[in-house]
């Protein structure tokens, strides 16, 4: 804990579904601050996102090591566990930011770094403002994080370039069991990948390919209504000229009057669970067409696969922690690290701040652009865009033939509050 006056404590916290690198921008978040002895005491994280601070469940990151620090570079999950908790308005429950605000006053907390998607980031602008309203000194930073790729503001999301290296290795994989396994039956394969509204995930499978009648053949986007007759008649053909037929699902697709193609269930706060799109498309082809059909559902898989992560992701996973280290430091409050896009070939990033007003709860749908113009497909465009984010390999260590991956138990700092 701080002891300094003129040194107070950072809140790091992870929110939403984990990545295959938001590991790698704790360690960085935690490795900047420690190099800021000056300026900051130390590195507190949240267990379990935002609810850490409303249950004063916090750890003191000092009791990791420099080499707890490069082995959590390469661990896939949320170290420090992760939520789906959305803060209320201030107005609306004046008690939960009370609380929050007696947790950091009780810890000396200064700074506030949120490792998350768009809602993450409605809750940064949610605590700078009642901080603000409150003349608490708090400086509050979103770091961006989710494999959907679908936060504004930002070029890329980390955590999406691995997921689609993944997901596009999948494809490219089942592609050579289902060219050895054609026949005049004719197979059909679907892929179910993540994606509720935004395509980035299906879309990225398209890097599978490198000749056209490479898998995948279609790919259903939620941007693009489902045509089902059109869709249909894609796969015949497909079917027809090669003997087989691989499609990518986002588990989002809808018809045309919005509904969705498959759901599973609702959470108690009425929102929608997805999952079974990939099913659902599978057995249609199967009633309609009378081929054998298979589909695969990756699941967590597609974004804890620490095996497979995509170096530029996980460099830019390490380089908005530090930048948000940063921001916090120079005192820019309500800003969120993004990554700009400086040229695709050869290819160049930077980090830039973006105010968390033009971030928070928007979402970023593949654009018209990155779609081919039947719907099916995407353009050289969307390829162009996607490659250099799944580029290169960073593999884990490896002990008796799996990744050999740190188990960390942390302990929680004494509470001060009743």
């Amino acid at each position: 804990m701080s002891t300094n006056d003129s040194r107070r404590n950072l809140f790091y916290a992870q929110s939403g579904g984990v990545t295959a690198v938001i590991n790698a921008t704790a360690a960085s978040v935690i490795q900047a601050a420690r190099s800021r002895p000056d300026a900051i005491g130390t590195v507190l994280a949240g267990r379990h996102g935002i609810l850490g601070a409303l249950d004063e469940d916090l750890i003191d990151t000092a009791q990791l090591s420099a080499s707890d620090l490069e082995r959590l570079m390469s661990l896939p999950g949320g170290v420090f566990g992760s939520c789906r908790f959305d803060l209320d308005a201030p107005a609306d429950n004046p008690a939960q930011y009370d609380r929050l605000f007696d947790v950091f006053a009780a810890h000396d907390i200064g700074y506030v770094l949120y490792n998350g998607g768009n809602g993450s980031m409605d809750t940064v602008d949610k605590l700078s403002s009642a901080a603000r309203a409150r003349a608490y000194p708090l400086v509050c930073v979103g770091i961006p994080k989710t494999v959907d790729n679908d936060l504004e503001g930002t070029d890329c999301s980390p955590g999406f370039g691995s997921a689609a290296k993944f997901v596009a290795t999948a494809m490219l994989e089942a592609g050579r069991d289902l060219d050895a396994m054609a026949s005049r039956v004719g197979r059909a394969f679907v892929m179910e990948v993540m994606g509720r509204n935004a395509g980035w995930l299906a879309a990225a499978t398209a890097l599978a390919a490198r000749h056209p009648d490479d898998p995948p053949h279609i790919i259903l986007m939620p941007e693009v209504p489902f045509d089902e007759a059109v869709f249909l008649d894609r796969v015949r053909e497909t079917v027809e000229r090669l003997g087989y037929c691989a499609i990518t699902v986002s588990e989002g697709i809808r018809h045309a009057d919005g509904s969705l193609v498959m759901e599973q269930s609702h959470d108690r706060k009425g929102h929608v669970q997805l999952g079974g799109a990939g099913q659902c498309i599978a057995r249609s082809i199967h009633r309609a067409l009378g081929y054998k059909h298979h589909w695969a559902i990756p699941d967590y898989l597609q974004r804890a696969a620490g095996h497979l992560v995509s170096a530029n992701d996980h460099a830019h996973a390490c380089a908005v922690g530090q930048a948000a280290v940063d921001y916090a430091l120079a005192g820019m409050d309500g800003v969120m690290a993004a990554i700009r896009r400086d040229a695709d070939e050869p290819y160049s990033w930077s980090v830039v701040p973006v105010a968390i007003a033009q971030v928070a709860n928007l979402e970023r749908l593949v654009p018209k652009a990155y779609i081919r113009d039947d719907g099916l497909h995407v353009t050289d465009a969307a390829r162009r865009y996607l490659r250099p984010l799944i580029a290169g390999e960073r593999f884990p260590a490896y002990l008796d033939g799996v990744p050999d991956y740190a188990r960390f138990r942390l302990a929680s700092v004494v509470k001060r509050l009743v």
